[in-house]
């Protein structure tokens, strides 16, 4: 039987990191639900230990039920009828197992039947649902939904809708519409407030939307009449209403996640209820659930690098050519070490993303119950900046290496992976989607230009270099100091033009610098608890060396004035 959690000491490794304390005390508020609930732990080492056990379940339901599944899911994928989407039957089985082993709702509060579980299990869980089969990772992954209501909705709509979550009924979130993708501020659909019955009505069409059939929706929506931009957009949350007022007009043929049904949405006067305070739809409530959502992508993409090297590995160990297993070439074995040193920096960057923003929810939990005191606002405030500016780099690098790595696995398996006989056909159709949404890679650039500009980056690398390390790793210490000097040197360089459009046409190589070094250092923390990580932060060093080099020798030839030709599309 395959666990997909068991069989991967990187991930439990995560658990052992020395934050997790930090983490626990806060996100448990020292243990208080211990004498509430007998499900409840009593200690750090007893809540570390629920994390084990749990995630081992979902470990196994992976390797034992979502992964065989998904190949039939990708063929079979959802369908259309009578207006309404029925799923894949491989889906409908990996909904069930999933729901009857009551792991849905980990992050929430028991008051609400949920384990009370920090974001570290909660993302370790969305990796190896994305290892099994990256479009179900969509469906399981939307109970994201359920954060969004337990941080702004009103206390009667928490207990109508997250007990149900909890118990496996189905989400999405419906952002995008024909004419607003990324530009969410042009959404149009309308809900319009009956003083008569105390409802909302929604009216409009959404697309592009996962999951669109979903039990419960948070649907964003223009409530204020004569508004054109995002201060005219509130949230809603509505059940998924069973008649014609709501229809499935289709759902989109795609180039991968084919599992994962994505739709397009007719609302004729659907009831809504309204999630916090009108007007602040987009300009809070979703740009805190698509930070999040962000980060679940993130989850997504190191799943599918870990599957592309898995696959890769397995390939180049058993084919032979010219007397000999591939592997032994060096064009092979190189290519697998950077699979590798790529998964396991993107996946270190995600989980120090993930503590970052465990600190600050935490906090943000607790000074419901309480006033924190100045030492603690500094340090939720301190938290919250390095996860805004962590968490694009966690979606950027994620997405871009899951992309290249389920391409290079593909090279190792030569003309076989071209056919689909191979799952590396499959991941690397589904990885394409995972640099497209939830935030373009340019996106995310222009999300963390500012953490260059204004030296967050620097400030946390420079951190890190402070850090106790291994003996044995000071060379890799030393080669990082001097890239750093050089990547600050290069930021100086542009920032110092103040020419905006040159800083924005030069900030995703700056972005790069930052993140290349960034993940070297991770990885060389965690070499320094744990041997497994020693060869890729070797392997991976080497990498961004040449990155790193390579973009600053282009910051510092380019000729500010060359913008003028690169406009000349």
């Amino acid at each position: 039987m395959a666990n997909f959690y068991t069989d991967n000491a990187g991930l439990k490794f995560q658990l052992s990191h020395p934050l997790m304390k930090k983490i626990v005390t806060l996100k448990e508020n020292n243990f208080a639900d211990k004498d509430k609930y007998d499900y409840a732990p009593h200690d750090f080492e007893d809540t570390v230990d629920s994390y084990d056990k749990v995630l081992e379940i979902i470990g196994e339901i992976c390797g034992d039920v979502l992964a065989p599944n998904a190949e039939g899911v990708d063929h079979d994928g959802p369908q259309v009828e009578n207006n309404r989407v029925i799923y894949a039957p491989g889906t409908q089985r990996n909904l069930d197992a999933i729901t009857q082993a009551g792991v849905y709702g980990l992050s929430l509060p028991r008051e609400y039947g949920g384990l009370n579980f920090s974001m570290i299990p909660y993302v370790m869980a969305a990796e190896v649902v994305s290892r099994a089969d990256t479009g179900f990772a969509n469906i399981w992954g939307l109970q994201d939904c359920a954060e969004t209501i337990h941080e702004f909705a009103s206390k009667e709509l928490k207990e109508e809708f997250l007990p149900r979550i909890n118990k496996g009924a189905t989400c999405s979130m419906d952002l995008t519409e024909p004419d607003a993708g990324s530009d969410l501020q042009a959404v149009m659909l309308k809900a319009t407030y009956n003083e008569k019955d105390g409802w909302w009505y929604l009216n409009g069409v959404k697309r592009f939307i996962t999951n669109g059939d979903a039990e419960i929706k948070l649907v964003l929506a223009r409530s204020e009449e004569g508004t054109s931009d995002g201060r005219g957009l509130s949230y809603f949350v509505c059940e998924n209403p069973k008649d014609a007022s709501m229809k499935v007009r289709r759902i989109e043929d795609k180039l991968g996640i084919k599992g994962s049904p994505t739709c397009e949405l007719v609302f004729t006067n659907v009831k809504a209820k309204l999630v916090g305070d009108r007007k602040l739809g987009l300009i809070k409530y979703v740009m805190s659930l698509m930070n999040g959502a962000r980060l679940g992508v993130g989850a997504q993409s190191v799943g599918v690098s870990e599957a592309a090297y898995r696959e890769a590995l397995a390939y180049a160990k058993d084919r032979r050519q010219f007397g000999k297993a591939i592997i032994e070439f060096p064009a092979v074995y190189e290519l697998i070490s950077v699979i590798k040193a790529k998964l396991d920096a993107s996946r270190a960057l995600l989980y120090e993303t993930t503590r970052f923003v465990d600190v600050y929810k935490a906090y943000a939990i607790v000074a419901e119950e309480r006033a924190l005191d100045k030492e603690e606002k500094e340090d939720a405030k301190k938290y919250q900046r390095l996860a805004d500016g962590f968490t694009p780099l966690t979606k950027l690098f994620g997405s871009e290496y899951a992309n290249q790595n389920a391409y290079d696995c593909i090279q190792v398996h030569g003309g076989s992976g071209f056919m689909k006989d191979y799952t590396c056909e499959r991941l690397f159709r589904d990885a394409r989607i995972l640099t497209i949404y939830e935030g373009t890679s340019q996106l995310q650039t222009v999300a963390a230009i500012r953490h260059v500009t204004t030296g967050t980056y620097l400030a946390q690398i420079r951190h890190y270099q402070d850090e106790k390390i291994l003996p044995e790793l000071a060379g890799l210490r030393t080669n990082l100091i001097a890239l750093t000097d050089l990547y600050e040197k290069t930021v100086n360089k542009v920032v110092e033009t103040k020419n905006n459009e040159y800083i924005d046409f030069q900030a995703r190589r700056m972005v790069e610098m930052a993140g290349h070094i960034i993940m070297c250092y991770l990885l060389l923390m965690d070499s320094t608890r744990d041997s497994q990580f020693t060869k890729s932060a070797e392997v991976y060093l080497n990498y961004a060396k040449a990155e790193i080099i390579r973009h600053s020798s282009f910051i510092e030839s380019f000729d500010i004035e060359s913008i003028g030709v690169y406009k000349q599309v």
